[in-house]
């Protein structure tokens, strides 16, 4: 069973920059597309990036997308999401789940949460 455990949240300012990790036990997460999503208070989880297992395929949507990074190293099962630009919308828990092919879900972990704010 895969556990992840999400963590690098915290309190900034609009305009700050923080650097999200994901780390993933078990070996099943270098084969799976991982994602990363997030929850704001009173809203449902929404997808916001994802990448393949060699990550040469990235996506984000475009809320995010020239100001969020995502990545991986799969030797150390740990993926990553670099966020910069942060904006008080961007206040919310993150987590990371795979997105398949070989796993459809993996158990969500507590997420990290983010705050944006003046």
């Amino acid at each position: 069973q895969v556990r992840l455990v999400e963590s690098g949240g915290g309190l900034v300012r609009p305009g700050g920059s923080l650097r999200l990790s994901c780390e993933a036990s078990g070996s099943r997460f270098s084969l799976n597309t991982m994602g990363w999503f997030r929850q704001a208070p009173g809203k449902e989880r929404e997808w916001i990036a994802s990448t393949t297992k060699d990550t040469s395929i990235t996506h984000y949507t475009p809320s995010v997308r020239g100001r969020f990074t995502i990545s991986r190293d799969n030797t150390k099962s740990t993926l990553y999401l670099q966020m910069n630009s942060l904006r008080p919308e961007d206040t919310a828990v993150y987590y990371c789940n795979t997105m398949g092919p070989y796993d459809a879900e993996f158990p969500w972990g507590q997420g990290t949460q983010v705050t944006v704010s003046s």
